[in-house]
């Protein structure tokens, strides 16, 4: 079937990407669910410093590449084998494919699947996870393209109007979840609520702070404030975002200056920012006998500086959290229920909704840091 969709031909554009315009807005073939796959019409796509960070050059990807991986949608077709998902269910999309049965998958969502982890970084759905043929189901139309056949981003490719994911890419929510709302739970909810709750594991009177306010960080605000464990701390350098925190909840919010001249600390700090010193601000901060979470994805040769002896002098523990340690099936309805229930306002993380068409502008929006969580909304097809 003919879809539209961002395709990313070359990484590492010049900025503004409004002009330089990495991603094209073009007509792609897409074959149909194979076995064990669905075919989903998306209703709504987050733009995430994942995405940024293949335009950028910062996590290299193949290309050319149908980019998008934070989606929501509704079932229009389901391949063989298939029988717990029926046409018309509405559901959330997942970044991290799981085969359900490698060594990984044991860990009840501490490691990424092993062979989805592969098939992400090859650019291809994992078929049935045995390590073997991974066909694309995505071709570029247009007759000058170069490489005609399109890598798939991280299992998901849903800057599109239709996309074709494994099985276990996708989460069944409500009807009444809007589209705004469900698209983030499949990303900067699972991972920044995750980091709180599975990572970071507070208890009553315990104080969480987040350092880094974008849509990860926000969500694992929200997540902390709806606990009502204790006090709950927003850092960021972008003070319309200590606001925003500070309006949604926040107890206290800090520049990382700010913080440092106040000698802040507290019980679980989760680091969503993504950069070296983000961390370093987020370790220095942790109270004795405390845990820092990191959750942001830095370049690959980034390094921070710490201070070995305040582990062993103060009992610390530095915790990674991959895609908030979760594992989507189980962790996803939880924070549906929690939306529902008004203690997780997801809506708030959207400071903007936009078309297909200006996910460059997107791009440049969220590479300025004046971002929490852009959505692209898709139209209605015509009846």
């Amino acid at each position: 079937m003919r879809i539209r969709g961002a395709v990313l031909r070359e990484i590492g554009a010049s900025r503004p990407y409004a002009e330089s315009r990495p991603l094209d807005v073009t007509e792609i073939e897409l074959d149909p669910p194979g076995p064990g796959e669905v075919l989903i019409r998306l209703t709504a796509a987050g733009v995430c410093h994942s995405d940024l960070s293949v335009v950028d050059g910062n996590r290299p990807r193949p290309v050319p590449m149908l980019l998008g991986h934070e989606g929501a949608g509704i079932v229009e077709q389901v391949g063989e084998g298939v029988t717990d998902l029926a046409p018309g269910a509405h559901v959330v999309t997942v970044f991290l494919p799981r085969c359900g049965g490698c060594a990984h998958c044991r860990t009840d969502g501490k490691l990424p699947c092993i062979p989805g982890t592969a098939s992400n970084n090859a650019g291809f759905l994992p078929g049935d996870f045995s390590g073997g043929s991974r066909e694309t189901r995505l071709h570029e139309v247009s007759p000058a393209a170069e490489a005609p056949v399109l890598h798939h981003h991280l299992g998901a490719s849903v800057f599109a109007t239709h996309a074709v994911l494994h099985r276990s890419s996708v989460v069944e929510v409500g009807t009444d979840v809007p589209p705004q709302v469900a698209a983030p739970l499949g990303c900067a909810v699972l991972t920044g609520g995750g980091a709180v709750l599975n990572a970071g594991q507070p208890e009553e009177g315990d104080s969480i702070m987040v350092v880094g306010l974008g849509g990860v960080g926000m969500a694992a605000l929200l997540t902390a404030i709806g606990l009502r464990l204790g006090t709950v701390i927003g850092v960021d350098a972008n003070p319309e975002k200590l606001e925003r925190a500070r309006e949604l909840g926040a107890h206290e919010v800090y520049s990382p200056e700010e913080l440092a001249d106040n000698g802040v600390r507290a019980d679980v700090v989760v680091e969503a920012a993504g950069h070296p010193r983000a961390f370093e601000t987020a370790f220095r901060a942790t109270a004795v006998g405390g845990t820092t979470v990191t959750v942001g994805l830095p370049h690959s040769e980034a390094l921070s500086e710490i201070t070995p002896l305040t582990l062993t002098a103060e009992a610390r523990t530095v915790v990674g959290s991959y895609l908030g340690s979760a594992v989507p099936a189980r962790d996803i309805p939880k924070y549906e229920e929690l939306w529902r229930s008004g203690n997780l306002p997801v809506e708030e993380l959207v400071s903007d909704t936009l078309r297909l068409e200006d996910i460059n502008t997107a791009m440049d929006t969220l590479a300025e840091g004046r971002a929490v969580r852009q959505i692209v909304l898709f139209e209605e097809p015509e009846s």
